[in-house]
Order: structure tokens, then C-alpha cells, then sequence
């Protein structure tokens, strides 16, 4: 299992935190965003988007984090990363979609350097882009979170919501976003980081 990666993307940060739950082994390789290694020549054969993450497993590379983490989750079914009840797992889907579809690609790194390298916006623009949507989607995820008191985004123990939210409160903090508001979502951060599979995913250990 070849894993490319790059050790601040927010979506392969979730899909190494995936692997790590599952306890599977697997080979990282480098793919560097700030110097456009994605769209070299030999990662566009390997993935066309020129994004990463891509799993690569026998002859076939599965893109997307979610995608892949769907995958693992069917081929190595424990620990599910999804409730059993089957209105709990939309529910947990539907949560990990709305980082994963609705706040991280308006704030990736492509749509940020498109709006000050092609648009001409300030850094203080930009600043105010991703401060803008982080703060939308965070004030709906925490009165989501609000409801419930496990250690966990739904439950005892971790599912894909958690995966999804870790890396994107790891993001927030390097652009500099308040997180004061947020105290249910951090709290269940630092209860997943507690967890060596979360810790040992995290950009400083992938370096």
C-alpha cells in the first residue's frame, strides 16, 4: 500500500489517521504542494487531478480522502469508523461531509494562492477568505456537537467525523483562526490526539 502525501494536506492527514486506526502498514511517499510536485509529470500519471491524497493498492490508485477511507473502511471493517445505527451513520457521514465538502475546498491551498497570485488579493484578503468560511462551518459543526457529551464527535470511540475534524482544526491554527468559540470541538480534539493512531498521523511526526 503506497500512500502519496504531503505532510500538511489536511486530507491526507485524514486518510493517515485512517490507516493508523486500522493498523495498516503502508508506504509514504512525499508529495511536495509548495513546490508543485503535484503537477510534475510523473504524479499526473498517477493522479490526472494533480491532488493528493492517492492510495495506490496492487495495480489500481484510488483518489479522494474520503473515497479512500470508504475503501478501507469496507476492506478492513474493524474498528468501524461508522455507528452501527444506520441514522447515526448517515448522521456521521453527513458530518464528515461538511468539512470535507462544504469548509476545506473553498479554504485549500490552490483556492487561496488562485485568489492572491491570479486575483491580486492581499494577504489580509485571503486572511479574511478562510476566516470567513472556517467560521461558517465551525459554528454549525459545534451546535451540532453541543448536543451530545461523549468524548468522541459520535460516541465512545472515534469515527470518520473525528477524522475529518482533527486535521481541520490543525489547519485553522496555522492561518490563525480563534478557536476560543469552539470548546466542544477542541475538546474532542485533544480526546483523539490522546490516541496514539491520531498523534502519529500528525503533520509534525510526517515530516
Amino acid at each position: 500500500m503506497r500512500l502519496y502525501d504531503y505532510m500538511r494536506s489536511t486530507a491526507a492527514y485524514r486518510v493517515r489517521i485512517a490507516l493508523n486506526l486500522k493498523q495498516l502498514t503502508y508506504q509514504s511517499l512525499p508529495v511536495s504542494l509548495v513546490h508543485d510536485a503535484q503537477h510534475s509529470a510523473e504524479y499526473i500519471n498517477v493522479n490526472p487531478a494533480g491532488l493528493v491524497p492517492s492510495l495506490q493498492i496492487g495495480g489500481g490508485v484510488i483518489t479522494q480522502s474520503l473515497a479512500i477511507i470508504e475503501y478501507l473502511e469496507e476492506q478492513y471493517p474493524e474498528p468501524a469508523l461508522y455507528p452501527a445505527d444506520p441514522i447515526r451513520k448517515a448522521e456521521c457521514r453527513a458530518f464528515a461531509l461538511d468539512i470535507a465538502c462544504d469548509i476545506h475546498p473553498l479554504n485549500n491551498l490552490r483556492v487561496l494562492k488562485h485568489l492572491t497570485s491570479t486575483l491580486g488579493h492581499s494577504e489580509r484578503e485571503k486572511l479574511a477568505w478562510y476566516h470567513h468560511w472556517l467560521k461558517e462551518g465551525f459554528t454549525a459543526i459545534e451546535i451540532k456537537l453541543a448536543q451530545g457529551d461523549s468524548p468522541f464527535c459520535f460516541g465512545s470511540e472515534p469515527t470518520m467525523a473525528d477524522v475529518c475534524i482533527v486535521p481541520q482544526l490543525f489547519n485553522a491554527r496555522r492561518f490563525e483562526f480563534d478557536l476560543t468559540p469552539y470548546p466542544r470541538m477542541v475538546e474532542i480534539e485533544q480526546n483523539c490526539l490522546a490516541l496514539a493512531a491520531f498523534a502519529n498521523a500528525s503533520p509534525e511526526k510526517s515530516v
